[in-house]
């Protein structure tokens, strides 16, 4: 089984010499996965094992362990490629959709092109040879109707400028982007992607920091909390749990805590196993944290990017109704090769026109809509906060009492028994002298 990347890189950010507690609180996995995780990471990475004289262990890998395990399993090594793969396919697969725009516009104005020039040779043959005013009048009765809608040409125009106000937007977007630092980063087709499917879930990892930020609030209190200062971390909470503290029962089972009654019968809970660590933590014991959901982006695209979108689409969705008319005619039906393509798949290019925004429309109001429930959850939860805030003499009699069962229990090299990385008798004589001269100390003092 090939080791878990939650464990990976939890062990290369705390600098490769770990406990089970710190590989919980820093990925908040179940302690019991955390312990078979990191066995198994360390028996396929060749850890060495540091046991202290109160049984806890800290596990020391070294730098280079990745490699190793690369090395090791082909899996990972199959990952990594397909890692980098996806990257690009995922890359084609957004400009894709920008591509396809641009082609559509170009068969239908080239359709309109053809067809007008077969109209035209229809007319100067329908006006005989000494027609010349009604030749040029015959052309001049269509044309202007043509270049009217190709009017909007101007944007594939090399040299193109934006109007006075369209530059106003995009100085004053880009003067915007550059003080919030949020200045797009996407190219032109990647914008148009955005346009129409967004950026994805900003939540998409809410879980995984849920537990993450439960664990660091049981690290940072010494591995003793009350009920209450988890809340802020949780969603939705009916009375009757929050009442009987019924929440609190998946953090107790994860982390394998345990509940301690205090003498004014209000309950604690404490986490033994996270307060075991390898080195030194910081601290930041504070009541004003929460988990903050993100709200939803209808785009990462510049406002220029967008503008420039929903003129293409609207250059496709005119030029698509245009063409319409168009082949209503019979000399459209005559001719054949790219016409009679284009025509045989009008519907999807009008079908993608429609689409174009119809879908981000759909996908506006639904935004909407989610960022109503995302700011109600997060509301809630700074009402949580509030309360811890404002603690009364019962939260507070809890909060005195948890402290009594909180600690940080270090490994450190000197209250080591035994370690892999030396013999285990030249440990054993270490040991004896040790207490050799712990003894002599005695004697002397």
């Amino acid at each position: 089984m090939a080791p878990n990347p939650a464990i990976i890189k939890s062990v290369e950010k705390l600098g490769y010499r770990v406990t089970v507690g710190d590989v919980a609180a820093q990925t908040g996995l179940d302690v019991n996965l955390a312990q078979q995780g990191l066995l198994a990471l360390a028996s396929d990475a060749g850890a060495n094992l540091q046991v202290a004289e109160s049984g806890d262990i800290a596990y020391v890998f070294p730098n280079n362990f990745q490699g190793i395990l690369r090395n090791k399993y082909l899996r990972l090594r199959l990952q990594e490629w397909w890692k980098k793969i996806w990257h690009v396919l995922f890359y084609l697969i957004r400009i894709s959709f920008g591509i396809i725009l641009i082609l559509s516009i170009i068969l239908i104005f080239l359709t309109i092109f053809l067809i007008i020039i077969a109209l035209n040779s229809s007319n100067e043959n329908d006006s005989g040879g000494g027609g010349n005013s009604r030749r040029s009048g015959g052309g001049l009765t269509f044309f202007p109707r043509f270049w009217f809608w190709s009017d909007i040409f101007w944007i594939f125009h090399p040299g193109y400028s934006y109007s006075d106000r369209s530059r106003r937007v995009r100085d004053r977007e880009q003067s915007r982007s550059q003080s919030s630092g949020e200045k797009s980063k996407l190219n032109f087709l990647e914008a148009i992607f955005s346009f129409l499917f967004g950026d994805g879930n900003p939540n998409f990892d809410i879980e995984e920091r849920r537990w993450q930020a439960i664990a660091r609030v049981i690290r940072n209190n010494g591995g003793a909390i009350i009920a209450q200062q988890i809340t802020p971390y949780l969603d939705a909470i009916d009375a009757i749990a929050l009442e009987e503290e019924s929440y609190i029962l998946p953090i107790l089972s994860r982390f394998n805590g345990y509940p301690e009654v205090s003498p004014q019968g209000e309950i604690i809970y404490y986490f033994p196993e996270l307060q075991v660590t390898a080195k030194e933590q910081q601290k930041t014991l504070e009541l004003t944290g929460f988990l903050q959901e993100s709200p939803y982006h209808f785009s990462a695209a510049g406002s220029s990017q967008i503008m420039g979108a929903i003129a293409l689409g609207s250059v496709n969705l005119i030029g698509a109704l245009t063409l319409w008319s168009l082949m209503q005619g019979d000399i459209a039906l005559q001719i054949s090769g790219l016409v009679a393509f284009v025509a045989s798949i009008y519907w999807l290019l009008l079908g993608y026109g429609i689409a174009f925004f119809v879908i981000p429309l759909i996908r506006y109001f639904w935004i909407q809509q989610k960022n109503g429930t995302i700011q109600q959850r997060n509301e809630k939860r700074i009402q949580r906060v509030k309360t811890l805030q404002q603690a009364d003499e019962t939260i507070l009699q809890k909060l005195d009492y948890a402290r009594q069962f909180a600690r940080e229990q270090i490994i450190g090299e000197k209250d080591l028994s035994y370690s892999t990385e030396t013999d285990l008798i030249d440990q054993e004589l270490a040991n004896i002298e040790q207490g050799d001269r712990e003894w002599q100390r005695r004697l002397d003092s």
